[in-house]
């Protein structure tokens, strides 16, 4: 079912599209099966279950943490996350930037747009996002690379208002771009979309979107 869904999704993604497979909450043993059909991006939730399945995989995963990150939780994955998503502050870029130099490594990071109406997702606003860029600070970190922005819409069934949301994320990468990384050929990636959304989120813009369940199913909880 894995190897199949897999397939699926990748014949429908064009070229230049990154398909992230969420793994948060799934047994080691559907990864190495999205594995062994030649996944190699994986996407944690979870500090701790990212660190545990890290050092039980294959070491050519490449693993993007996709959660809301504390700062005391950082140096747990610095010496290996390929992508950091949800950065969502100058603090926590500072943090990033202590750990990647003590494990003498360049850490790429997205920074996390809240352009959605529900109030509990993390992300900065479009102005906050201008705002931290515009200071020097951010750029004064050489471990830390920053290579896009990350967003999620607003989980409803009103395509109008998911299109408005996807189409605010990618006019601010296309400013944030003009503005602050003209010649930086590798602020590039725009992650947004998901299993429900992941079509409309391709056709606005995105770069890399990030399949779960249509992938791995639903978690049955009760186990």
């Amino acid at each position: 079912m894995i190897a199949e869904a897999l397939k699926r999704y990748l014949s429908e993604l064009p070229e230049g599209v990154q398909l992230l497979a969420i793994s948060k909450t799934h047994p080691d043993e559907f990864i190495l099966e999205a594995y062994n059909e030649g996944q190699r991006h994986f996407g944690e939730n979870k500090v701790q279950e990212l660190s545990g399945k890290a050092e039980r995989l294959p070491k050519d995963i490449k693993w993007h943490f996709i959660g809301h990150l504390q700062t005391n939780k950082v140096k747990y994955i610095a010496p290996f996350v390929h992508l950091i998503h949800s950065v969502d502050s100058l603090k926590l870029l500072q943090v990033i930037e202590k750990e990647a130099a003590k494990n003498h490594r360049i850490i790429n990071c997205l920074l996390q747009l809240h352009v959605a109406k529900e109030e509990t997702k993390f992300g900065l606003s479009p102005r906050e996002l201008d705002e931290l860029l515009s200071t020097t600070d951010w750029s004064a970190l050489p471990h830390i690379n920053i290579v896009g922005l990350m967003g999620m819409a607003t989980n409803t069934l009103d395509q109008h208002e998911v299109r408005s949301e996807f189409m605010e994320i990618k006019h601010a990468f296309d400013e944030a771009k003009s503005k602050f990384f003209p010649d930086k050929p590798d602020f590039k990636e725009i992650s947004m979309g998901m299993t429900h959304d992941f079509r409309l989120a391709v056709k606005c813009g995105s770069t890399m979107v990030r399949i779960g369940s249509g992938i791995f199913g639903e978690r049955d909880y009760s186990i």
